[in-house]
């Protein structure tokens, strides 16, 4: 964008004392004081402003929910539109990464770092050690924060890329590799070390870990996709939408007719990667209304213009074929108030079934973590399957930590981050604490 048009955009805002958006933001960023900063072209201080609370710029002001988020709260989208944080973040991260503008230092005169007790070069914790297992935004957030305080930090990855979720989840067209390879090479840049292909539970073990390092963080995601139990999904031609957007094993869809089901953001993410491969049909099957869908606004309205049909208040009850899916069955809903919810609850209506002619199905109602690989670790689990964490995010274990999508957070890479960052924050004052006594 150029900018011009970014001065436009960052004009609009009022700087509002209360800071809403902030409120908003799950990372609690400084929103109306960066973009201050660009109204006074000062870029390399607006960044500095976001460094404070993320490292993640050009990735979050891209992927995350802004609508559901800091947007949503923005004072001018009451009468009129919100201001448009994203676009904003996204163009501060991508000019630091381009000018090699340097993160804040987390020192003592800082606000935030007052905040989060966090300071960088205290002498006690420069030969402590970290761990931290996965590398999406949980762990990137974790080890750039302990980094930046001086702790020694090593990333275990299974892949042979850092990016976890972010590189394996979200498609190209929505989160460009080169955006992300930069932003992780700023990251890794703080000199962290990094070990590829070590899998937890495979070449790696929490015993292990604990034996050479003072800390760990396990935040390894939770990418299995969530079965219906119903009948007909373990047919060909039935896949998990999590799985394939990270493993990226699509099947011939040119000619093909192709139904999402859910509602959320991995099922536009689903729908609109499909489109483009050239699929004959595409559909959004959703059993609420769209006011309900959790998915951003955007990726929905960029759904819609892409040509891909939403079929609401509808839900898939059967899926019908020999060895392989040919017709899928599907029933209309209500939506109803259940006392004590909040939110109106689809219900099956009686006698609207009715079928569809259909190829593949394509589940995106929720993912959970690798069942195998979390009851091999010896932590406490939730009855979810997620890894139980304290208000610290420390698990059953001593000084082994999760973070992110696999002790069961709001699925959000913001969100992630955040449990990475105070993770972070936790460890080092706990380093300094046991230094004290």
């Amino acid at each position: 964008m150029k900018e011009n048009d970014i001065n436009e955009l960052a004009n609009y805002c009022l700087n509002c004392k209360t800071k809403p958006c902030k409120s908003g933001c799950p990372l609690g960023n400084d929103i109306p004081e960066f973009i201050k900063n660009i109204k006074e072209q000062n870029f390399e201080q607006a960044y500095k402003i976001l460094s404070k609370t993320t490292v993640l710029e050009s990735v979050c002001g891209r992927i995350c929910p802004h609508m559901s988020q800091c947007m949503g709260k923005c004072v001018r989208g009451i009468k009129s539109n919100p201001v448009n944080i994203g676009i904003l973040e996204a163009f501060v991260g991508d000019i630091a990464i381009k000018n090699g503008f340097n993160m804040c230092e987390l020192d003592d005169s800082d606000e935030f770092t007052k905040n989060v007790e966090i300071t960088k070069g205290i002498e006690e914790i420069n030969d402590k050690k970290v761990a931290i297992v996965g590398s999406g935004p949980a762990g990137l957030t974790c080890a750039a924060f302990l980094a930046r305080a001086g702790v020694q930090v090593t990333i275990f990855e299974k892949k042979d890329k850092l990016g976890g979720l972010l590189r394996h989840g979200i498609p190209e067209f929505r989160l460009p590799k080169e955006i992300l390879d930069s932003t992780i090479e700023k990251v890794i840049n703080l000199g962290i070390k990094v070990e590829f292909n070590k899998e937890l539970g495979k070449n790696i073990s929490i015993n292990k870990l604990k034996e050479e390092y003072d800390a760990v963080f396990i935040s390894i995601g939770a990418n299995i996709p969530w079965k219906m139990a119903i009948e007909g999904e373990s047919l060909n031609g039935v896949y998990g939408g999590n799985s394939l957007l990270e493993y990226n094993t699509h099947p011939e869809y040119k000619g093909k007719k192709v139904a999402i089901i859910g509602g959320g953001n991995v099922a536009m993410d689903c729908a609109r990667t499909i489109n483009k491969k050239g699929a004959e049909n595409v559909y959004i099957i959703y059993r609420r209304s769209e006011e309900q869908m959790p998915a951003e606004k955007k990726e929905v309205e960029d759904a819609k213009k892409e040509g891909i049909e939403f079929i609401f208040q509808t839900n898939l009850v059967k899926i019908i074929g020999e060895n392989k899916v040919e017709r899928i069955e599907c029933v209309k809903t209500d939506l109803i108030k259940k006392e004590g919810d909040t939110r109106l609850s689809p219900i099956n209506i009686e006698g609207s079934n009715f079928e569809l002619e259909m190829d593949y199905v394509i589940m995106a109602i929720g993912s959970m973590p690798e069942e195998k690989v979390i009851s091999s670790l010896g932590l406490e689990l939730d009855k979810k399957g997620y890894i139980r964490v304290d208000e610290n995010y420390e698990t059953s274990i001593e000084n082994v930590f999760a973070g992110g999508d696999v002790c069961g957070t709001e699925a959000t890479v913001a969100w992630a981050a955040k449990t990475g960052r105070e993770t972070a924050k936790y460890i080092i004052n706990k380093f300094k604490n046991k230094e004290k006594e």
